[in-house]
């Protein structure tokens, strides 16, 4: 098959082993697969990761023991897990100790013509969701994450920092619970596309102000929390959402003085993500589409999705898929 791999350099395969189907497993053949910035960051030595890229996709289900889901349109949960351990079954399998991702760590991803995910991480797609709004879903799941892990009663003031694609998410699912949310950051026309439900923007940062009860620091960034910090009340909540390959000394005093709660947030539950879909099919997601490549084209498309005026690429493996 065909498929995008990074060993040391990114490098598109014509001939690359098809995944083989394994029990309680489905194979995909993906129509549509997002670039993100972990993406670029495992090319950047993250995690130590080899193999087949990619986590965020849409496609039509080619093979699996359970025929009812064959030919199903479907996203799929990234995190395979082992099922068994306590916090598979509290339904944290996303924090299992054995769990292995796609196209992450130790489980090829779906930059190619199939992957393959265990039967029960599968999410069918309604029709009126396009192929374009779908391959959302991981990380608008991921945005989502956040309001499974504070309780908001929707007066507070949140401030997200970092207008690329998971910083605009962010904002926008917080916007659909809580009032006053500003997105910061240094691209005056990512700020212009993300006004949506009522957010604020605030350029560089300057003129937002202090005393913020909670910040999510999406800016992809190794100095983004000590930004976070210096916006956040005392006893607020930072949020933090990027992962990068590279790292920079952090002075945590305030941390300590200001008695802030900083919260990790990763991977989200699919269904949330699937059900703010319906929710608000007004939420302009097709917007955040800089531009599309074929599969071939994928080391220029990690190119572009580099430079600061993309916000989220998509590679096109599927001819034939519909937007």
């Amino acid at each position: 098959m065909r498929a995008v791999v990074w060993n040391g350099e990114l490098r598109f395969m014509a001939d690359y082993p098809a995944p083989t189907i394994r029990p309680g497993w489905a194979r995909i053949r993906v129509k549509t697969a997002g670039i993100c910035r972990t993406d670029m960051e495992l090319t950047k030595g993250y995690l130590g990761f080899s193999g087949v890229l990619g986590h965020e996709f849409v496609g039509t289900v080619d093979s699996c023991e359970d025929f009812r889901w064959v030919g199903k349109r479907v996203a799929g949960e990234i995190n395979a897990a082992c099922g068994q351990c306590a916090f598979c079954r509290s339904g944290l399998g996303r924090h299992c100790p054995d769990r292995v991702t796609l196209g992450i760590d130790r489980l090829d991803g779906c930059m190619a013509d199939f992957c393959a995910v265990p039967i029960s991480n599968l999410v069918e797609i309604p029709e009126e969701i396009s192929d374009d709004r779908a391959v959302f879903i991981e990380p608008l799941s991921a945005a989502c994450e956040i309001l499974e892990q504070l309780s908001l009663n929707g007066s507070e003031r949140v401030i997200v920092l970092g207008d690329g694609r998971l910083g605009i998410l962010c904002a926008w699912v917080l916007s659909t619970v809580v009032a006053d949310v500003t997105l910061v950051g240094r691209h005056p026309e990512k700020l212009e596309l993300a006004a949506w439900n009522g957010i604020k923007t605030c350029h560089g940062g300057s003129g937002c102000g202090s005393g913020s009860d909670i910040v999510v620091e999406a800016t992809g960034s190794a100095v983004g929390l000590a930004e976070a910090m210096a916006l956040c009340r005392p006893r607020g909540v930072i949020v933090l959402k990027s992962t990068v390959a590279l790292s920079a000394a952090v002075n945590l005093t305030p941390v300590v003085i200001h008695e802030l709660t900083v919260v990790g947030s990763r991977c989200g539950r699919f269904q949330d993500g699937l059900t703010l879909l319906m929710q608000h099919p007004d939420m302009p997601l097709e917007s955040l589409i800089t531009d599309r490549f074929p599969l071939e084209a994928a080391p220029a498309a990690f190119e572009q999705a580099a430079r600061h005026s993309s916000l989220k690429i998509l590679l096109v493996v599927d001819r034939h898929s519909e937007k």
